[in-house]
Parts: structure tokens; C-alpha cells; sequence
């Protein structure tokens, strides 16, 4: 599940992270700041909890820079029997 639009892909940054890199590679991917990506995430996280939900989805779906497959996909994988490329 590569996202790529322009020659961009949606992946987690492995340079601009802080915990998970989720932050930085919305921010990357859509040319703002990882600061202002962190910022929206705790505004919603204050206005109802949904920040923590929806930076939990985006870990798990969205897959590190030189990772071949997502956290999700590997569990996926790992459940099923399969070898994973994580």
C-alpha cells in the first residue's frame, strides 16, 4: 500500500520522527512543517480523543522510508504464516 502522488510516497520518516515518524512524513509528503502535523494531531486528541486514534491508524498502515511493508501488513503476514519484508 504505497501512496504516490508526484514521485512522492506516504511513508513514515525515519529522520524527521519523534516517536513514530507519522508527523513527519504527512509533513514531508505534504510540503508543511512536522511541528504544525504534530500540532493538528494534539488538537484533535484535545477536542475528543480522535488524534490518538488517528496517529495509531497512520502507524499502522503507513510503512517506514526503506521499509518494504507496513506494521500492519507485517502482522498480517506474521498471523497468516507468511514471511514479511519489515
Amino acid at each position: 500500500m504505497n501512496q504516490k502522488f508526484g514521485g512522492r510516497s506516504l511513508r513514515r520518516s525515519a529522520d524527521k520522527r519523534l516517536i513514530t515518524g507519522v508527523c513527519g512524513g504527512i509533513g514531508e509528503f505534504v510540503g508543511v512543517d512536522a511541528n504544525l502535523v504534530r500540532l493538528a494531531f494534539a488538537i484533535f486528541t484535545l477536542l475528543g480523543g480522535s488524534g490518538v486514534l488517528l496517529y495509531v491508524i497512520a502507524w499502522l498502515v503507513m510503512p517506514e522510508e526503506g521499509a518494504g511493508s507496513s506494521v500492519l501488513e507485517h502482522i498480517i503476514r506474521t498471523f497468516q504464516g507468511k514471511k514479511s519484508n519489515l
